[in-house]
């Protein structure tokens, strides 16, 4: 961690805070040394006019004084990497909208977001040209599908729509609240509450036809609900998880892996010859074993027994096709 977000960190620590804060805490959660964490402090609060003082006590502890901690903000724009790289990659999804689907319902973000990252860079004109997000797998989107989704989740009505879902290519008439729309993998969802099916489910918006919005309200369902199902298992098409993967990956492929977020709830440890086990909740498995899938021989499912089984029968499938010669 830079000292650029060392200080962004210790603002937020220390603004939070409802008493002061231990040095030891400080130094733990800045990742430095003792020195280290005096010298930000000094800067924060002589260079940049923070209202800190010391806590009372033998231990060293720091607060933001009452009263102030809510009027101070950090002079000028100040994000940390993660933030900086989120709104460049907004950036540059809105950038590449394709010209009258998204880019006119876009283009108001775009400016605001280049005004953020002009304050970023001091003012100056950021050289957006030499970052660059490549998109992969993006699917033809609709403009006129897209503006009604949009439009109805913002008015908060319900949509009545066809659907072809791509598993079974058949398609269904749904009536759906509206909850949120995704991007995930520059692919756009629709989060919505399936009042035929009273559930919760999550839609591709491209596979979506003949878009109505109704003049009923959307049922509201809480955040923690939606993530509770929709956001609990791996992959988009999650649902509620069943099971955890547990998956083996090769010492090689352990270089790219550990350093992969892969859910929010996984957990991960190098074994003792370098290799690298992976466990994480799943409900689908269809994507899931895709993205195993790609790292071939690196990559081994231990558990549960279903899943290996079905990587198995995959894997003999494909086998099975290139066994035969390549058809005209």
């Amino acid at each position: 961690m830079d000292r650029y977000e060392r200080i962004v960190l210790l603002h937020r620590l220390l603004r939070s805070a409802r008493r002061p804060l231990p040095l030891a805490r400080l130094i733990d959660e800045l990742g430095c040394s003792r020195a280290t964490v005096y010298r930000d402090i000094a800067y924060l609060r002589d260079a940049l006019g923070a209202p800190i003082e010391s806590g009372a006590g033998d231990a060293a502890s720091f607060r933001y004084a009452e009263g102030d901690a809510a009027g101070f903000e950090l002079p000028g724009f100040w994000l940390n990497s993660e933030e900086l790289a989120a709104l460049l990659a907004l950036h540059a999804v809105v950038a590449r909208a394709d010209p009258g689907v998204l880019s006119g319902a876009l283009a108001p973000f775009r400016v605001r977001i280049e005004r953020l990252l002009a304050e970023h860079a001091a003012g100056k004109a950021p050289p957006l040209e030499r970052i660059r997000v490549l998109a992969h797998g993006v699917r033809r989107l609709d403009e006129h599908v897209f503006r009604s989704v949009a439009a109805a989740l913002l008015a908060r009505q319900q949509l009545r729509f066809g659907y072809r879902a791509r598993s079974t290519g058949s398609e269904t008439r749904r009536v759906a609240s509206p909850q949120r729309l995704v991007h995930y993998r520059d692919n756009w969802y629709l989060d919505a509450w399936d009042e035929d099916k009273d559930a919760l489910r999550s839609f591709a918006v491209d596979r979506m036809r003949q878009v109505e919005t109704l003049g009923a309200r959307a049922r509201d369902v809480p955040d923690a609900d939606l993530d509770a199902v929709l956001a609990a298992g791996y992959g988009i098409f999650s649902g509620p998880p069943r099971a955890v993967a547990v998956i083996r990956f090769s010492a090689h492929a352990a270089r790219w892996v550990a350093d992969t977020h892969w859910h929010s709830q996984q957990e991960g440890r190098f074994l003792p010859d370098g290799r690298y086990e992976l466990k994480l909740p799943y409900a689908s498995s269809r994507e899931l074993l895709m993205d195993v899938l790609k790292y071939g021989p690196d990559a081994e499912i231990l558990a549960p027994l279903p899943l290996r089984e079905e990587m198995k029968s995959l894997l003999a499938l494909a086998q099975r096709v290139y066994e035969q010669a390549p058809r005209a």
